[in-house]
């Protein structure tokens, strides 16, 4: 089976190359797309000097536009999105890559320990897990996690994906609605973490208000 991973990144040439050189220590993986969604840092420059297929957006697209935008150069059986800063923990896709493989699930997520810091009060994470339960009675633990396997099959019948912070939740539900197979898989991945500061607060209302559109428009579709 061929794998393909993708990485949407924006403004991430702090970590990128951490990143990408645990996925490139992946023996399953047979080929790296990373996407960069008009980011104003050095992000693109990191990314080609590691060896991957890299599409340069022009401006900013938001993640779920990032991933649409490598659709056309997907051709594998298995297909993995990674945030672009997980540094060293992007090699723990291989759990979600494997339960994939062996045939377990049509959709892995990857579920991550508890934050290191507090963040916000779990609202957004909340809506996300409510929804997800209402929708196929299944209990997330990381309900908003950008780190997912799934087959091509799959792939074909959940994109184009929603476009911007609500693209993993509509993923999600949509999957259930479809008969799709979903499991979370524990992992040990991390990423950078917002706090209780402005900047987290913000970050974390952008989330809220594009999870509720998200529900939204999954309702007006009859999902």
């Amino acid at each position: 089976m061929t794998v393909t991973v993708v990485l949407p990144a924006f403004n991430e040439e702090t970590r990128i190359v951490d990143t990408l050189q645990a996925v490139k220590g992946l023996s399953l993986v047979d080929e790296i797309i990373v996407v960069n969604d008009g980011s104003t840092d050095r992000t693109a420059e990191q990314a080609s000097q590691i060896g991957v297929t890299l599409i340069d957006l022009p401006i900013n697209r938001g993640k779920g536009g990032a991933m649409n935008a490598a659709l056309p150069y997907i051709n594998s059986d298995i297909v993995v999105f990674l945030d672009a800063d997980l540094g060293a923990s992007a090699a723990e896709a291989v759990k979600i890559i494997q339960v994939v493989k062996d045939g377990l699930c049509d959709l892995a997520i990857a579920a991550f320990p508890p934050p290191a810091r507090k963040g916000g009060f779990g609202l957004v994470k909340g809506t996300a897990a409510w929804a997800i339960r209402r929708a196929g009675k299944m209990e997330a633990t990381s309900p908003l996690s950008g780190q997912r396997a799934m087959t091509g099959r799959a792939l074909e019948m959940l994109s184009p994906f929603d476009e911007d912070y609500g693209v993993e939740l509509g993923m999600t539900i949509k999957a259930l609605a479809l008969g799709l197979r979903v499991q979370e898989v524990p992992t040990t991945m991390s990423h950078k973490e917002t706090g209780r500061d402005i900047q987290g607060f913000l970050h974390r209302g952008k989330q809220f208000v594009d999870v509720i559109r998200v529900l939204n428009k999954l309702r007006r579709s009859g999902f």
